[in-house]
């Protein structure tokens, strides 16, 4: 009996089994495990950017509603034809967004080319006859059935985003910038899309096209002497897009409204002037979605697209328009923070490029309704309605968490 133990030995001749000894917190269900455990998904995201860009998207929906529904009642047409349109883009941006975040990132690298050529056909296709289109002065679309089109210079912003790191981060060993050689094929790859989109014309995507290659091309330690020389040169091209007729005469008097704002208020300058008092009427809280006078009544053209923060701005009012603006500076932070984190030097270039971009294309939004950036045609990112620019944005939001989940790995 001895051998038994005294945990055996105390229930000697009574007929009765040992009671078994249970914790008090009972097992976790193997869902629920599987999710916390330290590799889930779940756990390794940003959920900071995710709530973030949640947010926008939430904000973005009701603004894309609220300009859009009186004009379509007013012509006979479903009110919420584009609120469903706009729940349809997010829909596939997300399940885009989820299958870039679950590629690793680190393997795009065999197929930057591919991407990057696939990017340049779709440039080479809507100047093609017969199947570009033109909307608003520039011929930067595919339309395709049921009321959907595709810009494919969006696409090229993410195709930037990791075929410009493919070439700079690698290095041999002891170097600590970028050879020579790597800078002129950065250089070649970056310039070949903005002259492709310079011919539709879309000045407002060229631009940001550069922005993406410069702030790349500084992060990865390019020398001061040749950034200096980039920025130099491209204030020249810009000089010579003007004087050899490379820009439309709307875009150049857009310039010209833009640096003598009373030049012409019921022509060229009409849509800032509007843009301005629509934000201006909206006070501190706002009309109230719906309810917005020159909302319903068309007074800014575009208000789904390119000019929706004055929807913000007139039904929202300061607060609401503030609110977008901390949203993306939190969209902006958790971006700088992951390519700052990131485990190399591709993942840091790979956030850097998306960090560009959205940086420029927000302030170059936000500022062309307050009058204080040209008008470019630019949508605002998460924000304005447009199936492209919202695959184009969550699928940089899946390249943003790629790396993110990654950091570790």
């Amino acid at each position: 009996m001895e051998a038994l133990g005294y945990g055996t030995c105390q229930y000697a001749g009574t007929g009765r089994r040992p009671a078994v000894v249970t914790s008090a917190v009972k097992p976790r269900s193997t869902l629920t495990a599987r999710v916390l455990s330290q590799d889930s998904v779940a756990r390794q995201m940003d959920w900071v950017l995710t709530l973030a860009v949640a947010g926008l998207l939430a904000v973005g929906t009701a603004l894309v509603w609220s300009a859009t529904s009186t004009s379509l009642a007013s012509a006979g047409l479903d009110p919420q034809g584009y609120l469903k349109k706009n729940l349809i883009n997010i829909v596939i941006g997300v399940a885009l967004g989820a299958a870039t975040a679950m590629f690793d990132y680190r393997s795009l690298r065999a197929y930057a080319p591919f991407i990057y050529l696939a990017s340049m056909l779709g440039l080479v296709a809507v100047l093609a006859p017969g199947i570009g289109s033109t909307i608003n002065g520039a011929h930067s679309w595919i339309l395709l059935p049921g009321g959907f089109s595709i810009e494919p210079a969006e696409f090229v912003k993410v195709s930037l985003c990791v075929a410009l790191p493919m070439l700079l981060a690698e290095r041999r060993d002891a170097e600590t910038e970028p050879r020579l050689s790597d800078i002129a094929l950065a250089l070649g790859v970056g310039l070949a899309p903005i002259a492709l989109i310079m011919l539709q014309p879309d000045l407002g995507s060229a631009i940001i096209v550069g922005v993406v290659v410069i702030g790349i091309l500084a992060v990865a330690n390019t020398s001061s002497r040749w950034m200096w020389s980039l920025i130099g040169l491209g204030g020249l091209a810009s000089l010579a897009a003007v004087k050899l007729g490379v820009l439309k005469t709307y875009q150049l008097d857009r310039l010209a409204a833009f640096a003598n704002p009373s030049l012409d208020p019921q022509g060229v300058g009409y849509n800032v002037k509007q843009a301005v008092i629509a934000i201006g009427s909206g006070g501190l809280t706002g009309k109230g979605l719906f309810h917005g006078a020159l909302t319903n009544g068309k007074f800014v053209p575009e208000q789904q697209t390119d000019f929706i923060f004055t929807v913000a701005g007139e039904e929202l009012g300061f607060v609401g328009a503030a609110l977008i603006i901390v949203l993306v500076g939190i969209v902006l932070w958790r971006a700088t923070r992951i390519a700052y984190n990131a485990q190399d030097l591709f993942g840091t270039l790979v956030a850097t490029g998306v960090v560009c971009w959205w940086t420029f294309q927000a302030f170059e939004n936000i500022g062309m309704t307050m009058g204080i950036m040209p008008v470019t045609g630019v949508p605002l990112p998460f924000i304005s309605y447009g199936g492209t620019s919202m695959f184009a944005n969550m699928i940089a939001f899946g390249l943003l968490q790629n790396v993110h989940m990654r950091r570790y790995a």
